[in-house]
């Protein structure tokens, strides 16, 4: 591969991983990120805050809070739903959700005073993290395997040089 076209696919890379995060987000102030953080500080209202590979800090207040493959920690305020798939969401002393708190992954960490207007659904463990992360994967493990299984199988070997003594 020249090095043309491997600086044509990192840009299509990076313009893949750039666009859907700009042009998903509203014009209220929502945040959506890949692989950075998001963190609200405490005189901050934001839209709903996505976060995919990263994790979210609401100390102010936000519509709905999702993290994927992320945590979410709330000091402040969630007027909406917070869910965290493959992460964990810790409610601090004064966090307030108005709706739904979902954490599948390491589940929810729950201080007494934490309000939650809604249902509340925690399920934590390694079996959780194994069925999101390594069964959706299993098709393309098994692909990656056929291929070099077939490379493998088809190798050249060259003959073995055989000396010969007098």
């Amino acid at each position: 591969m020249s090095i043309r076209v491997s600086a044509i696919l990192m840009s299509l890379l990076l313009l893949i991983l750039i666009v859907p995060g700009t042009s998903f987000a509203k014009a209220d102030g929502d945040r959506v990120q890949f692989f950075q953080n998001i963190t609200v500080g405490p005189d901050e209202h934001v839209g709903d805050t996505v976060c995919i590979f990263c994790s979210i800090r609401m100390a102010g207040s936000c519509g709905d809070a999702v993290a994927i493959f992320g945590n979410i920690v709330v000091d402040g305020t969630v007027s909406g739903d917070a869910v965290s798939v493959g992460g964990g969401i810790k409610l601090g002393e004064d966090a307030n959700v108005s709706g739904d708190t979902v954490a599948i992954g390491q589940g929810i960490n729950r201080h007494p005073n934490a309000v939650v207007k809604g249902e509340v659904v925690s399920q934590a463990g390694p079996a959780v993290l194994f069925g999101l992360i390594i069964i959706p994967l299993l098709p393309v493990i098994l692909v990656v395997a056929f291929v070099i299984w077939l490379f493998r199988r088809s190798r050249y070997v060259p003959p073995a040089q055989v000396a010969y003594r007098r």
